[in-house]
């Protein structure tokens, strides 16, 4: 089963709205790698879901993929942050996943506990200079980061 890793600022959507929703579409990623991996997913896939651009980042629980990737309505949706102007019915290049809530940890594994965690140095999370907002992770780096827990 291939594991990944998805970013959220938790202002905008947080494990905890997971939580509560049980169930919500990940949409807004407007990145192409990024996308591909959203494409790239299955159902039941698993994730560990990341609070970035906020006082602490981290992975702050897990979810589940419950439907696979399909047009993202938010490129259409003119009263959208993620509208793009060069996306159509037709011609929609951004997905959209559904997931799941499955796990909220009980303390944030923050970026710097990652980074010192010597079985995730070749993570892409904990390089220098990369922003992508979903990402593969291994499963030696899942069972890795389970461990921290």
């Amino acid at each position: 089963m291939p594991y990944w890793l998805m970013k959220s600022e938790p202002d905008e959507f947080s494990i905890r709205n997971l939580e509560q929703m049980g169930r919500a579409r990940w949409d807004g990623v407007r990145n192409y790698q990024a996308r591909n991996f959203l494409r790239a997913m299955n159902e039941g896939d698993r994730f560990f879901f990341y609070h970035s651009s906020c006082a602490t980042p981290g992975i702050a629980g897990i979810g589940s993929i419950v439907r696979t990737a399909y047009a993202d309505p938010t490129a259409l949706d003119p009263d959208s942050p993620y509208r793009d102007a060069k996306a159509c019915e037709q011609k929609n290049p951004w997905s959209a996943v559904d997931v799941e809530f499955v796990e909220r940890f009980e303390q944030l594994l923050t970026l710097p506990q990652l980074k010192a965690e010597p079985a995730l140095e070749q993570m892409p999370l904990v390089q220098k200079g990369n922003r992508l907002s979903v990402m593969p992770v291994s499963e030696a780096q899942w069972l890795a980061i389970l461990a921290m827990r």
